[in-house]
């Protein structure tokens, strides 16, 4: 495959406050906090290893969402394909940025959106510019109750989509009734399948707990984040322990924006420990923390933003 260009990057901002019905209460300031809110490095062009290139975007139908603990292995020769829909920052200059991640899975055993940023209005005008029907998705896993991760999702829902929303078991009481009036929510404790190939990392504990999603590609292991509350390196582990073996690409918010810079190096270091071949950045990283991975990575650095697509395998 040809190599990827070099992602355009987008000035950040954060938008006021969403206004929209589902009343998630943000349980962590600095997710949400202006402080927080950082552009991430230009970085190097992403690496021309034909096991990560960037190619339009597209979507297809998931299949049924399952809850099996049992491993269902998809075809490993069809390429996964991850389009950030949602950043601080954004790769194409078509497409608005603001505080908050989402992102669209396309893998073999099916397609999902994770997360839904924060302004729903935002998050229909990048699907719209990037080709992606919002009745086309059929499954959400939410990775955590902040509003910056789910404001986006009333909008989604009332634009036609119906899925099935998988969320943390000790996501509030409250949003999770005024979802579970809009479609069906599925309950994630431990790891479990959501779809053939793609699992959740299952709840993890801390101030805000949060699940992630590991991916099973032709290339390796990717782990896919909202935020990381839980501790980027313990989600790493925990992607780890899912499915066994090295980590081809991490992906999404590492929240170290307000990390100092020797702990920030310890976690570079730990990623290198534990086998993480290639890195990508975004959300609640911080300029600082993505500017000492794109050093330590240098090619297997690769540019994240609201745009940017991501193809492995």
């Amino acid at each position: 495959m040809s190599p990827p260009a070099t992602a355009v990057r987008g000035r950040s901002h954060q938008p006021p406050p969403n206004p929209c019905w589902l009343p998630i209460v943000c349980l962590l300031a600095a997710c949400s906090s202006p402080a927080a809110a950082t552009t991430a490095p230009a970085g190097p062009t992403t690496s021309t290893d034909p096991a990560t290139t960037a190619s339009p975007a597209t979507t297809s139908a998931a299949p049924s969402a399952t809850t099996s603990t049992e491993t269902t292995t998809p075809a490993v020769d069809t390429p996964v394909r991850l389009t950030i829909v949602y950043d601080n920052t954004a790769a194409d200059a078509r497409l608005g940025a603001a505080w908050g991640f989402s992102a669209l899975v396309e893998a073999p055993g099916g397609t999902l959106l994770f997360d839904t940023g924060g302004d729903g209005a935002l998050l229909l005008a990048n699907m719209a510019q990037l080709g992606i029907d919002p009745a086309s998705i059929e499954t959400v896993v939410l990775s955590h109750a902040h509003d910056d991760h789910t404001g986006g999702l009333p909008a989604l829902l009332h634009a036609g989509a119906h899925p099935t929303i998988y969320v943390t078991a000790s996501f509030p009481a409250g949003p999770r009734a005024s979802l579970a009036a809009e479609a069906a929510v599925v309950d994630v404790s431990a790891p479990q399948q959501i779809l053939p190939g793609i699992f959740s990392t299952g709840e993890m504990g801390g101030a805000v707990p949060e699940q992630g999603l590991v991916i099973v590609t032709a290339a390796g292991t990717v782990l896919l984040t909202g935020c990381a509350h839980p501790g980027i390196v313990a989600m790493v582990e925990q992607a780890r322990e899912v499915l066994p073996g090295d980590i081809h690409l991490v992906v999404g918010g590492f929240h170290l924006a307000q990390t100092p810079p020797a702990a920030v190096a310890a976690i570079v270091a730990a990623f290198r420990d534990l086998g993480v071949q290639r890195v990508a950045p975004a959300h609640c990283t911080g300029e600082a923390a993505s500017a000492a991975f794109a050093r330590e990575y240098g090619d297997d650095f690769v540019p994240a933003g609201a745009g940017a697509i991501i193809e492995i395998g």
